[in-house]
């Protein structure tokens, strides 16, 4: 999902309007962007394209994934002052929310390291509409998996697929149209239920909603090979819970939909 021209022309034209007098300003500056507190940085290639868009020389001083702290600069940016103003607060917001997105991420992964080398620490698709590539990038820099980017990336039996069809039927329908290649994913809501999705032909097994405890005993009944996801409502502190049950995968909506803006600061002259 790369950055097009036109994504910074919505967000430019969203953020100024029709007349923009606030930011008639002659002449050349330079500013910088700088951290206001410690976190994952993320999101400074969409940042950049904002400033490149409209003919100013912006360049990374941080690479993203990295931790900066607070009063460190990531961002410098020279040229036509009107331009330069005109950008920031884009610019900010988008750099703030995915550094946010990836910090929550790193925080997650090293709650499940307490308890796991392994287990991966997933996103959904609970994504901002227009920013999904953002946030997904934002996950990696913080150290997580970007799991489905689009539903053409792996079959979901959900709920609402076994309610209408059952669970055996719906695995064996979509198998039939669906790629060779293509991993087939069944949501299940209890550990009975676990290995008849697995005995259906499912891949992955995600396992919604339930306790850390009933997590253990669905994973325990998988057959080797196929892949255990815990999913539902898991917060950052419950991550080690998980991590302990022996799940492959713990996915967390909250990663994008719910992460804090980390705070940054720009400043010219």
């Amino acid at each position: 999902m790369p950055i097009t021209p036109t994504d910074v022309e919505r967000w430019l034209r969203e953020d100024l309007g029709h007349h923009d007098v606030t930011n008639d300003v002659p002449g050349e500056t330079a500013g910088r962007l700088i951290a206001k507190e410690c976190g994952v940085l993320a999101g400074t290639e969409a940042g950049t394209q904002v400033f490149d868009y409209l003919g100013c020389d912006a360049h990374a001083l941080v690479d993203d994934g990295s931790c900066v702290e607070a009063g460190e600069p990531v961002l410098d940016v020279a040229g036509d002052a009107q331009s330069v103003l005109r950008g920031e607060r884009v610019a900010v917001n988008i750099i703030g929310h995915a550094s946010g997105v990836a910090t929550a991420t790193r925080r997650a992964v090293e709650a499940a390291r307490e308890e796991s080398a392994d287990v991966a620490i997933a996103a959904t698709r609970k994504t901002t509409p227009g920013l999904r590539g953002i946030e997904k990038r934002a996950v990696v820099a913080g150290g997580g998996d970007t799991h489905r980017l689009t539903l053409s990336h792996m079959v979901m039996v959900k709920d609402n697929h076994v309610a209408e069809m059952g669970l055996e039927t719906a695995v064996e329908r979509f198998r039939k149209v669906a790629s060779f290649a293509t991993k087939i994913e069944v949501e299940v809501e209890t550990p009975a239920d676990a290995p008849r999705a697995a005995d259906a032909g499912a891949d992955i097994v995600l396992l919604d909603n339930m306790t850390p405890k009933k997590t253990a005993d669905a994973v325990e009944r998988l057959p080797t090979g196929v892949l255990a996801e815990a999913s539902g409502g898991i917060t950052i502190e419950e991550v080690p819970d998980y991590a302990a049950t022996g799940v492959d995968v713990i996915s967390i909506g909250a990663l994008t939909h719910s992460a804090p803006s980390l705070d940054f600061s720009f400043r010219t002259g």
